[in-house]
């Protein structure tokens, strides 16, 4: 396969509009909730606070969540290798190793930048792949720390956090004593909050299926071979719908993270999944590999 990788301007687009929306709605929100009565100095500091939290804390807060551990050489050697060999081909910085003891396969990538990235697996996925698999999967991830699309997913899902918090310290904080009516200032304070949760729960969405999709391109270049990532993705979907539906939900709190989500085949959750259908991912993949992709 004689692709060769190059930045998504597609991915580079679809982020950049949609932060200019959030931003635009996060506006409008912050201006609501000031004329119910709350100031704009507590509402800077809470948001600020919240997104300063966020920037500096979301690599601890995803390891702390997710439960993955930093392993060392000596540990995992062979996880090491794939990883160095990866990473040396293709001249990116070493991300650090982690490995989540959950018998769900899944894997993941976090990090602000290239530099101070982390790539996680369960030791679920090291029990199901072979070595060249594993090692497609670990493609797909550096590649979400290639684009720094995983930033962006985070910082991006910060907007429906501080626009939920800020509801609630709005309501506690007072605005219902200002003579607007205290039942109308509450019914708009709930809508708002409903309609930026929605209109970030779908940006984030469309964000992540396309970055998915860039994903998978890029790590399946990265290996130059596309079918062993299709290989991957089929047994962690196989394998995944084998698992009973009480151990999935113990990790479901990082499907937007994860190279496939922890959803039972029948759940209705699938409907509203941030990741596109694996079957529409391997095709892809075997466009690849055809030359029509």
């Amino acid at each position: 396969m004689s692709i060769t990788w190059k930045r998504d301007s597609g991915l580079t687009a679809r982020m950049t509009l949609s932060f200019i929306i959030l931003g635009i709605l996060y506006v409008v929100f912050l201006s609501i909730l000031h004329y119910l009565g709350v100031g704009y100095i507590p509402l800077a500091f809470i948001a600020g606070g919240m997104i300063m939290a966020q920037w500096y804390f979301s690599d601890k807060i995803v390891l702390w969540t997710s439960g993955a551990k930093i392993v060392s050489k000596e540990e995992y050697p062979q996880l090491h290798n794939i990883v160095e060999n990866l990473v040396n081909k293709n001249g990116i910085p070493k991300p650090k190793v982690a490995v989540v003891n959950s018998a769900v396969p899944n894997a993941f990538a976090t990090g602000k930048s290239p530099r101070s990235s982390l790539i996680a697996v369960t030791t679920g996925i090291l029990g199901l792949l072979d070595d060249e698999e594993l090692e497609a999967v670990i493609g797909h991830e550096l590649t979400h720390v290639r684009n720094r699309d995983v930033l962006v997913l985070t910082l991006a899902s910060v907007f429906s956090t501080v626009a939920w918090y800020l509801a609630q310290f709005g309501f506690f904080g007072g605005y219902q004593s200002r003579n607007r009516g205290s039942g109308n200032a509450t019914a708009i304070v709930i809508l708002v909050a409903i309609v930026t949760w929605v209109v970030s729960f779908l940006i984030i969405r469309a964000i992540s299926r396309y970055r998915e999709y860039s994903a998978d391109r890029g790590g399946a270049i990265m290996t130059g071979r596309p079918d062993k990532l299709a290989d991957a993705l089929m047994k962690i979907s196989g394998r995944m719908n084998k698992i009973p539906a009480n151990e999935l939900q113990k990790v479901q709190k990082m499907n937007a993270f994860f190279i496939i989500p922890a959803l039972s085949g029948s759940s209705i959750a699938n409907l509203f999944s941030t990741h596109p259908p694996v079957e529409k991912r391997v095709q892809k993949l075997k466009e690849m590999m055809t030359g029509t992709h």
